[in-house]
């Protein structure tokens, strides 16, 4: 008997991690510098750590409510309302997960019927594709481009959108790109959404990664409100990869079929760890405002480094990714981060990784230090020279 015979088909079809899977590869060899993981560099503001102690002390290791703590989701409510002008309810629109990618998960499961169309971007974040081949639904991808800086532009989704599209899944600040949508830009979006009775899976994991905008929350928009899923959590914020507390708000109706998901298969997110998030909402939003003011002074070194060498490289706008344009060394994007680690002992993350619209590029996480991306930056400015000698 062949035990893999027994697995399901769509989970066969799901392609493991191509962040991971480089990842894997670059981890044979000695002396590697990566830049490919997104993990802040920085630990755990202390303050968190402290409030998560305490919590275990005095005893809150059991479960909480399905949907978390009722004082957390009274802080993400407090928190969206005085952040990104958004109001929920504590008790109605909250489910406090284990970490973001729960919520995706559980967004996509409670929404999808097989066949059903959901609308992903490309390029686009790793985990999406996979948590719809899982659901069975049919993805469509909406192709963004480098000439419009990855960012959504209305007629291409209106020309996306069919008679059996279901859902839209966004992600600005966006991962791999960097890029950012303001306020403007996506009030377009709004009288399409509306058109189609679209719901909106938003992936606001990088809100507080914006640099040269005020955040704006899809779901700030009145009229589409109730249509919108909000995913966030506290992994690259507060620098809480490993506590792996997230959250999703929604309306009502939505939020009462995601935790019977949620209730089965999680129960509760980590309670001291909920205690720690709390904490962070409550006091850390200056740790919160240093890490993104150092994020912006190595984005402002990197690129301009990476222009300089040759890698053309546009400006983002959040999170902390660059996406560069790597065409000009006539290498596909695994092949030139394949030599890369060969050759200079540093990993980067294929474009191709995110999707057929990644090709051609190169996403270089700057979640590391001034003295590492300095050293990183000199080994593709080396790489380049190598490759211009061998033309």
């Amino acid at each position: 008997m062949n035990i893999k015979d027994k697995v399901s088909q769509r989970i066969i079809n799901i392609k493991p991690s191509g962040i991971r899977k480089f990842s894997d590869y670059a981890r044979q060899f000695d002396d590697v510098i990566s830049l490919g993981v997104g993990e802040p560099d920085y630990d755990t503001p202390q303050y968190i750590c402290n409030k998560s102690i305490q919590a275990i002390q005095d005893g809150q290791t059991h479960y909480t409510a399905n949907r978390g703590l009722l004082s957390l989701r009274q802080a993400i409510c407090d928190y969206y309302q005085a952040r990104y002008d958004v109001a929920y309810d504590a008790n109605k629109h909250v489910i406090v997960t284990t970490g973001s990618s729960e919520g995706i998960d559980l967004a996509i499961r409670t929404l999808i019927d097989p066949g059903d169309e959901i609308i992903i971007p490309n390029p686009g974040y790793v985990a999406y594709e996979s948590a719809v081949r899982a659901a069975n639904g049919k993805m469509v991808f909406l192709p963004l481009d480098e000439e419009h800086q990855f960012k959504i532009q209305p007629d291409i989704l209106e020309a996306t959108i069919t008679n059996k599209t279901k859902v839209l899944l966004i992600n600005y600040p966006n991962n791999p790109t960097g890029a950012m949508m303001t306020k403007e830009e996506l009030a377009q979006l709004v009288p399409i959404i509306k058109k189609h009775e679209l719901i909106v899976i938003s992936d606001e994991i990088y809100s507080e990664l914006s640099y040269d905008h005020v955040y704006c929350s899809l779901a700030s928009f009145d009229e589409i409100k109730d249509q919108v899923i909000t995913i966030n959590g506290f992994s690259k914020a507060f620098a809480m990869t490993g506590w792996r507390v997230g959250y999703l708000c929604a309306h009502e109706a939505l939020i009462e079929e995601m935790v019977k998901i949620h209730q089965f298969g999680a129960i509760c997110a980590n309670t001291p760890a909920q205690y720690g998030a709390l904490a962070g909402l409550k006091a850390c939003q200056s740790d919160v405002n240093g890490m993104r003011d150092d994020y912006r002074q190595r984005r402002n070194f990197l690129v301009k480094r990476l222009n300089e060498i040759g890698l053309p490289t546009f400006m983002p706008e959040g999170a902390f990714y660059t996406f560069s344009n790597i065409t000009s060394t006539h290498l596909s994007s695994y092949d030139f981060c394949v030599e890369l680690v060969k050759k200079e002992r540093l990993a980067l993350t294929p474009g191709s990784a995110f999707g057929s619209g990644g090709e051609g590029f190169v996403r270089i996480s700057y979640a590391y230090s001034l003295d590492e991306l300095k050293s990183a930056t000199d080994k593709i400015e080396h790489f380049m020279k190598t490759l211009k000698s061998i033309d």
